[in-house]
């Protein structure tokens, strides 16, 4: 038997996995959530950990191979957290776990070594088409923020390719979409505007407060009363009938719909687009809508070349720890 340790690392909390590995398949032994400021590096967290995982049954010995998804850009196996005093270097991590294998890896961009090891339960069907395994596939998903990687065939599987697409201009389509920018530059008060502002789970609040500025400048809409999660409240009051919720979601999917045409021509995605993120698995229903097909296949003479792109949802809530699991399994060189 195989052990391996998958790790999501943020800001606010690390969750840390181990995994039991037995050809194709892995198996979750245990999993435990940390509070990322209440430890001083992530090694003593790795340690406690793995001791208290031994208490509980799991395999005394090392784990043969450890990845640690990262909330941050990763350089030459080092990385610093933007919002955590940690330096993390793989090699360091090995020498102080005793894990021979041990990667860093962008907390995005681990999501490619796990796509192709999703179960059925795990992924969801937004638009069939006909994939092409050996060529490039393209993840990106609205949660907080947009994230945005590519994945790259190659004789040893999949490479995963980082990207800050998300923090790229905005380009309105159309008149409601200029006004939006300008609103929310004003709004923000910054110089310019990110396909992220827009193009995010915070994005569909963003767009909900410009359209109850313009429709309700008296603030007599309910959604102006909302203390809490807007884009979950606007999402709610969407599939409930209210039609400026309607409209901001629309609005919305058109936008990421584009934006995923975008991508997916920067990099010819004919292995497929997957759609990632905290949306991803709350608006399968909203994805799978003409508003996205629509704007996902708007592009003029190259609507064509999008067109048997498939497009996928996952839905599954842990696939950063799964995925992280998956690259770990690949470093032992046993399956890509």
């Amino acid at each position: 038997m195989t052990t391996l340790l998958a790790g999501d690392i943020g800001g606010t909390k690390t969750l840390l996995a181990l995994y039991r590995s037995r050809g194709e398949l892995l198996e979750p032994l245990c999993s435990r959530r940390y509070s990322s400021e209440e430890w001083s590096d992530l090694a003593p967290m790795v340690q406690a950990f793995l001791a208290e995982a031994r208490q509980t049954g799991a395999p005394d010995a090392a784990p043969a191979a450890a990845c640690f998804a990262v909330a941050g850009p990763v350089q030459q196996g080092a990385a610093r957290l933007t919002n955590l005093p940690w330096q993390l270097r793989a090699k360091e991590l090995s020498g102080t776990t005793g894990i021979a294998a041990v990667e860093l890896v962008n907390d995005f961009a681990v999501l490619i070594y796990g796509l192709h090891h999703l179960g059925a339960a795990q992924q969801a069907t937004i638009r069939p088409g006909s994939a092409c395994g050996d060529e490039p596939l393209l993840v990106l998903g609205a949660g907080t923020g947009l994230g945005v990687a590519y994945g790259v065939p190659g004789p040893n599987g999949l490479t995963a390719v980082a990207s800050e697409a998300a923090h790229a201009e905005f380009a309105p389509r159309h008149q409601a979409e200029w006004d939006l920018k300008q609103w929310l530059a004003a709004d923000l008060g910054i110089p310019r505007v990110s396909v992220e502002r827009v193009v995010s789970g915070t994005g569909l609040g963003h767009v909900a407060r410009w359209l109850l500025s313009q429709r309700h400048p008296d603030g007599d809409h309910p959604l102006q009363q909302v203390s809490g999660d807007l884009p979950a409240a606007v999402a709610n009051a969407a599939a409930l009938g209210d039609p400026l919720a309607r409209d901001a979601l629309d609005l919305w999917l058109g936008a990421y719909g584009s934006v995923a045409g975008d991508l997916a021509l920067t990099g010819l995605c004919r292995g497929g687009i997957w759609l990632a993120g905290g949306t991803a698995g709350k608006l399968l229903m909203e994805l799978r809508s003409p508003v996205f097909r629509r704007a996902f296949l708007d592009k003029g003479r190259l609507a064509a070349v999008l067109e048997p792109m498939p497009i996928t949802a996952v839905t599954d809530p842990a696939v950063g720890e799964f995925s992280a699991a998956c690259r770990a399994r690949m470093l032992l060189g046993a399956v890509s």
